[in-house]
């Protein structure tokens, strides 16, 4: 899909991200590295603007959770550091190796299995074990390029790294072989947005006393590494030899524990109504009849549901339209969903679900309340079906012809370029003056006053496309 006919759009302000990166940069010592986290398509802003905003903001290096996510900015001409933060399938290891990209590892038994394939097997050709295919063929055999790692320990999140000495005297063996070169050791703190601080403190101390392993078995670390977004904020005394960014520099962070920030959002989630009617009372709205009009009432469908990761769990939450607050109403479908609107609109009328519109606004951290959740959990969950509309740093305005994010959520298949674009001529051929395509959309208020729309306001309702350019 090259063009969207469709007004549901992400307006990304990448000039935000790195104000939030450079204020936070500005506030550890030079000797204190900044990793940018932008996996999961840069929590959903674009993980290729997010990069270049936070190069221009001066990060040092990039974290990212897949290894076709750090490949994805190398392929754009990405060229900072890069760290996939979990731990990737052996087989593919020399392929990190050759394009710079550093790995993640928690056991010996990762290095064993990559040995393995690191031997020609089957006529020089490496199998798959689990699939029985075979290895690609820019990753088999062995590489002479070392392997910059970062042991991950678990000291109390539960999820992925080592926990013992053993497991560490184990993996510390190959951690010593010449091809290797062990960049840093770090772990994640699992409460750090909690009031009470006594557990991270706990695995603070932790990750410390288990750091004095490596020191022990003669290996010397260039980085340790515990906080991320909330912690690094709130304990900038933890922060070691680096912290990793990531929710903080799309604007996400805990205010009510850390108030001296106030950091940007990134993400305005736009959309028009498709149509609004008179309803009556006792009509009901929505599949199973879950919303029953209690009076006279206008309601208005948005093109925007659950396909586009809106999910169903954002039932009973509210969007911005005229300036004015306006509930969900009934269950959110695949493709769209019911508001009770505050007053007479009509089809076209400019709906924000996550921004402002005149002086109201509507974060994407009070919507993620609402629903019970994060607010990274709303952004890095909107699929490819949302086109990413780019600011580019320091353009201060949308631009018609912006970049499309083609990288869909964790989850999702990811897609190739989208690549096309679209000139005046595109726009003259739909009647589209070619100045039109440079103007950003309308947020003009519907008026609610009014009961019967105007000869002026009769007019046809004109879809203008967006002129995209990967």
């Amino acid at each position: 899909m090259s063009a969207v006919y469709r007004d549901t759009r992400a307006d990304i302000d990448t000039a935000a991200i790195q104000r939030n990166l450079s204020k936070i940069r500005r506030r550890f010592p030079a000797s204190v590295r900044l990793m940018a986290v932008v996996k999961a398509n840069g929590y959903g802003h674009g993980a290729i603007a997010s990069a270049q905003a936070a190069q221009a903001a001066g990060a040092d290096m990039l974290g990212v959770a897949l290894l076709e996510e750090a490949i994805e900015l190398r392929e754009q001409g990405i060229q900072l550091p890069i760290l996939v933060l979990a731990p990737i399938l052996p087989r593919y290891a020399e392929l990190a190796a050759a394009l710079d990209i550093q790995l993640t590892v928690t056991e010996a038994d990762w290095f064993r299995q990559r040995e393995e394939w690191r031997q020609p097997q089957s006529g020089g050709k490496s199998v798959d074990r689990q699939s029985g295919g075979d290895a690609p063929a820019d990753v088999q055999g062995s590489c002479d390029l070392p392997l910059r790692v970062h042991v991950k320990f678990d000291t109390g999140l539960g999820r992925i790294g080592l926990r013992s000495r053993e497991e560490w005297n184990e993996l510390a063996f190959w951690l010593k072989r010449e091809d290797i070169i062990v960049e840093g050791l770090f772990t994640h703190f699992a409460t750090a947005g909690w009031a009470d601080t006594s557990f991270v403190k706990l695995q603070y101390e932790r990750f410390l006393s288990m750091t004095q392993w490596a020191r022990s078995s003669g290996i010397h670390a260039t980085l340790l590494h515990c906080c991320g977004s909330a912690s690094a904020l709130r304990f900038p005394e933890m922060s070691l030899d680096m912290i990793r960014i990531g929710a903080a520099a799309y604007g996400f962070y805990p205010s009510a524990l850390a108030p001296q920030w106030e950091l940007e959002p990134a993400m305005t989630l736009r959309s028009r109504l498709i149509q609004a009617k008179a309803v009556a009372a006792g009509d009901t709205i929505g599949y199973d009849r879950a919303y029953t009009a209690k009076g006279e009432e206008w309601i208005g469908t948005v093109p925007i549901g659950y396909a586009d990761g809106w999910s169903q769990v954002m039932k009973g939450g509210e969007v911005l339209v005229g300036g004015q607050r306006a509930p969900i109403v009934g269950r959110i479908s695949m493709d769209q969903l019911m508001i009770r609107l505050p007053g007479p609109c009509r089809a076209g009328d400019p709906v924000v679900l996550i921004g402002s519109q005149g002086s109201e606004t509507l974060s994407c951290t009070e919507a993620a309340s609402r629903a019970g959740i994060v607010p990274q959990e709303i952004t890095s969950s909107l699929t490819a079906r949302v086109p990413r509309v780019i600011d580019p740093i320091g353009d201060g305005e949308i631009s018609a012809y912006a970049k499309r994010s083609s990288e869909a959520p964790s989850g999702a298949a990811s897609g190739s370029s989208f690549g096309a674009s679209f000139g005046s001529s595109f726009g003259a051929s739909f009647g589209i003056p070619s100045e039109s395509l440079s103007e950003s959309s309308s947020d003009i208020s519907p008026d609610f006053s009014r009961q019967v729309p105007s000869e002026e306001e009769e007019h046809a309702w004109k879809f203008k496309p967006n002129a995209l350019r990967r």
